[in-house]
């Protein structure tokens, strides 16, 4: 795999991989950003977001279990000093329905975390992470 970061200017950028779509990065003011667009450490949840939540709606659509909303939240801790990495990372997976299978909610996100989802795979090993599951009815 490979990808293509442009400076636009300043460190406002934007990157494209294989699927040939653009995404905008870019800072706060004071570092010589323009703050029209998603900063990289908040990128990199979204990406983990985002890996593990197709995984979990993909085998939960597999299941025929019905969700009509749902919503991950990725909530990282970071260092105050340079450089900020990253120290702990929870994940909460959240569904909007009624009569979802619990069940088949735990396996869809026990198999994303343990099997499927390659970021969370990767930062298992250098970091804690958690997650958590909210079932909420539609009602």
């Amino acid at each position: 795999m490979k990808v293509t970061v442009r400076q636009v200017d300043g460190i406002t950028f934007i990157g494209r991989g294989e699927t040939n779509h653009w995404v905008a990065i870019d800072g706060p003011k004071e570092f010589f950003g323009s703050e029209a667009a998603s900063r990289p450490m908040e990128l990199f949840l979204i990406s983990l977001g985002s890996c593990t939540a197709s995984d979990v709606a993909s085998i939960l659509n597999k299941k025929k279990i019905r969700v009509e909303k749902f919503i991950v939240e990725v909530e990282g801790d970071r260092v105050d000093e340079h450089p900020k990495v990253f120290t702990r990372i929870h994940i909460k997976f959240i569904f909007y329905g009624n009569n979802i299978d619990e069940n088949a909610v735990k396996r869809s996100i026990e198999l994303s975390w343990n099997k499927y989802c390659p970021i969370t795979a990767m930062l298992k090993k250098i970091l804690p992470m958690s997650y958590s599951y909210e079932i909420l009815s539609s009602d």
